[in-house]
């Protein structure tokens, strides 16, 4: 009668002992031996009529391994199950017990292998722990910002004749070549609508009066100026950290000009934007703005709160790993085994994103946050509208209804909305726990706070 016992060999960390005696395995041996013999196709030998001797010798010895180790797994499993062992990924085997196998001599077997336990641990307080709430200054420079932007938005876009001021709006081609103007073959060759006030100053001069048809042969740094430099070698295609970007040399033709007209502010462009919400006037219209950029910026603020969150769980939770297990495992993972170096430089990482999944699946077990389908229909449905571009769409319309349902018979469309419904519950619940103080600031300010966190994380 196979027996499985438990010997602790580290933190959390455990060897397990199946010892098998060979009626554990041979009875199932046997009887498999003689099905295969039953469906063998063996030139030479009418089916089902293989001498029992001649199928033990071809297929025996990988039909006895399988036996053995089916045995195996059976002791395993129900020994986790019953002693209710919470363990780290899969138990490891120690290889060179399976050199032992032998079809031909049948014996009582020893196997080890190698566990890693879950640990037990507490979160923080996060009512305790210090975060900050950013309340970003609205100002009217950013409503008016806004406002211009809609306007152009849904302004009318007229043809021109030639380039006159800083608001033409040019369509051009980049045409990439080399330093006399040679077009480089297999290069970039991309069009681009772009603002003649975001040239340089000196180049804002060179296209005053040019028409259709005319183009300039220059490099992106004489075009551009740093800010609007990065956004044009980003649309080309180009790695925006390559100094070498900015030194490419592109004949720019242009392919139309035109002149937006902006969207006057009236009453008809109010309700156009906001059907239904009595935004009749100026002040209304500057008030509704108002209210999104703050909108805008309490989400964002909000997500900042989540991030503080994050790392006070993961920087302040004590939790024990059974390093040396995991360690093994993770060099086992891959096609090829990793070395040690690479296990070494590896590990950091995966500790914390392993720490950060211990801690999530605590708080989501303690606190009952589930995800159900209608939820994860709600959120392809929201997708889709996305890709839509926020159209206003009508969500009872049956090809809706029809995409929706095919995502979610996609196993893993529903697996990654799952987790990622879940995360947002997550740091939605932490979100009500803490006590954040409020500190005003600046919106560039904080788009400066939020680059250099991103930065130092990267």
């Amino acid at each position: 009668m196979a027996t499985v016992s438990k010997e602790n060999i580290g933190l959390l960390h455990e060897k397990l002992t199946v010892k098998l005696e060979k009626t554990d395995y041979l009875p199932t041996f046997e009887k498999a031996l003689k099905e295969y013999g039953k469906k063998a196709n063996i030139p030479g030998f009418r089916k089902g009529m293989v001498p029992a001797g001649l199928i033990k010798k071809m297929y025996g010895p990988s039909l006895f391994t399988d036996e053995v180790l089916k045995s195996v797994d059976r002791e395993l499993i129900s020994y986790l199950q019953n002693e209710k062992l919470d363990i780290f990924a899969q138990p490891l085997p120690l290889e060179s017990d399976f050199h032992q196998l032998d079809v031909n001599n049948p014996a009582d077997y020893t196997f080890h292998f190698e566990i890693g336990m879950k640990p037990a641990f507490g979160l923080p307080d996060l009512g305790k722990v210090p975060t900050t709430r950013y309340v970003v200054t609205v100002t009217d420079e950013m409503v008016d910002s806004e406002i211009t932007r809609l306007q152009n938005r849904y302004g009318n876009m007229k043809d021109e004749e030639a380039v006159s001021a800083e608001e033409n709006v040019l369509n051009l081609l980049f045409t990439e070549t080399d330093a006399a103007g040679t077009e480089v073959e297999g290069g970039i060759k991309k069009d681009n609508s772009i603002l003649v006030k975001y040239f340089t100053e000196d180049f804002r001069k060179i296209w005053t009066g040019k028409k259709t048809g005319d183009s300039t042969i220059t490099t992106l740094k004489n075009a551009f100026d740093e800010k609007e430099r990065e956004w044009i070698i980003g649309d080309l295609g180009l790695d925006k950290s390559a100094a070498a970007a900015a030194d490419k040399t592109f004949k720019i033709e242009i392919t139309k000009v035109g002149l937006l007209e902006k969207r006057e502010l009236n009453e008809e462009f109010f309700t156009q934007l906001y059907p239904g919400q009595e935004v009749k006037t100026e002040a209304d219209f500057r008030q509704k703005i108002r209210e999104e950029i703050q909108a805008y910026w309490s989400g964002q603020a909000m997500n900042q709160i989540h991030d503080q969150v994050f790392h006070q769980l993961v920087d302040h939770t004590p939790i024990d790993f059974p390093e040396a297990f995991l360690k093994k495992w993770v060099k086992t993972q891959g096609e090829t085994s990793k070395s040690d170096e690479e296990v070494e430089a590896e590990f950091p990482k995966f500790i914390s994103q392993l720490k950060w999944t211990l801690i999530s699946d605590k708080i989501v077990q303690d606190h009952a946050i589930q995800v159900n389908p209608d939820e994860i229909r709600a959120f392809a449905k929201q997708q889709l509208f996305g890709y839509m571009g926020g159209a206003n769409l009508s969500d009872d319309q049956p090809w809706v209804a029809d995409y929706v349902e095919k995502m979610m018979k996609d196993r893993k469309y529903v697996e990654d909305a799952y987790n990622r419904l879940q995360t947002q519950k997550i740091f939605e619940w932490a979100a009500t726990q803490v006590k954040p103080a409020d500190k005003d600031i600046s919106a560039d300010d904080f788009a400066k706070l939020v680059e250099e966190h991103q930065h130092h994380h990267h």
